[in-house]
């Protein structure tokens, strides 16, 4: 098989020739159809996560390693214990615990200390097959179109996930979406269909506000405009209830903090990096929330498919690729040129 592999963190991505493997026990092979390039791909890539003040959380990922999460693709082959249809296709869950800790027992398998993720302790779908340890990580798609349904694992599951810790949802100008790239434009999706609310959508693009605005977001507002931030205040009546912050940057969070009303949340999904800076006094004294929200679990990795099957989520812009593409891609990711999301095709 062939696999666009890391060999040095940060460095072109190299294509080798690797052994396919044989699926043994519960295991089920995949042939990778499509696979989601995703901006925690970039960070992998990289080798590390920004933590701000020159320090940085090193991923100590056993090299080669080969990325992609968001993998849509067909079964080839089965362990014996699996039972799943030869020629089947499905979205695969990649968040991979080890199934006996307390994290995993209460569900939480997305947050297990010994995970082995497809894409990056496991190989992913930057491979033209991947190897999926039990077939209960496979979701139908329904009718959903290829290229797109990959990216439910991640970027769809990210923002289920984050918008569920949003709840409650009292009116539109109470919301807000900061970030509308891929993944916050899938949560503007999701907030419409799943969560019955409009979000306000903050970013510094003007053209993926111009989207936002068009794909059903209730209000837009470029953060780098100097009178923006008294202009949210005023159009939500004293600050947000829920502000759920899709890019995580020095930036975003010192923007994003500072438009909670009193009792409000503030979820941090993105992982740009940094540090977060705030008056500690104001946190009891407002009554805020600051929460993170990290993919999600099986639990909402099979409600949203839920929703997915039944067409009530609309599709956000996939540019295709091919894979022998991928290490551009990253870098087009990573430098802020792609509109929505990237997939990555295989012949």
């Amino acid at each position: 098989m062939k696999a666009y592999q890391v060999e040095e963190p940060g460095k072109p991505l190299v294509c080798n020739e690797v052994e396919t493997p044989n699926p043994q026990g519960k295991e089920v092979l995949v042939k990778t159809i499509s696979c989601g390039v995703c901006h925690s791909d970039v960070h992998i890539h990289e080798g590390a996560f920004n933590l701000g003040g020159g320090n940085k959380l090193e991923l100590p990922l056993e090299r080669p390693y080969t990325l992609g999460h968001e993998v849509f693709g067909e079964v080839i082959a089965c362990g014996d214990d699996a039972t799943v249809e030869i020629g089947s296709k499905f979205v695969v869950y990649p968040w991979i615990g080890c199934g006996e800790c307390e994290l995993c027992k209460k569900g939480d398998e997305h947050l297990c200390n010994l995970a082995q993720n497809i894409g990056v302790q496991m190989p992913g779908g930057f491979g033209d097959h991947i190897l999926v340890p039990d077939q209960k990580y496979l979701h139908e798609a329904g009718d959903i179109e290829p290229h797109l349904a990959g990216s439910y694992a991640c970027s769809g599951l990210t923002a289920y996930s984050a918008l569920k810790k949003g709840l409650p949802y009292s009116s539109d100008n109470k919301a807000i979406i900061l970030g509308v790239g891929g993944v916050g434009m899938m949560g503007l999706q999701i907030a419409k269909s799943a969560f019955n609310v409009n979000p306000i959508v903050i970013d510094v693009d003007d053209e993926k506000l111009e989207i936002a605005l068009s794909n059903g977001a209730s209000k837009a507002f470029n953060s780098t405009k100097e009178e923006s931030l008294m202009e949210i205040l005023e159009y939500t009546e004293g600050g947000a209830m829920t502000l759920i912050d899709f890019v995580g940057s020095e930036l975003s969070a010192g923007f994003g903090t500072n438009l909670l009303a009193k009792g409000g949340k503030y979820i941090i999904v993105g992982l740009y990096g940094g540090e977060l800076k705030m008056p500690l006094p104001l946190i009891p004294i407002m009554e805020r929330t600051i929460q993170g929200s990290y993919v999600g679990s099986p639990v909402d990795m099979e409600e949203l498919m839920e929703l997915v099957r039944a067409n009530k989520i609309d599709p956000i812009p996939v540019e295709k690729r091919n894979a022998s593409e991928a290490y551009q891609t990253l870098l087009d990711l990573k430098d802020g040129k792609i509109i929505g999301r990237a997939a990555l095709m295989h012949d």
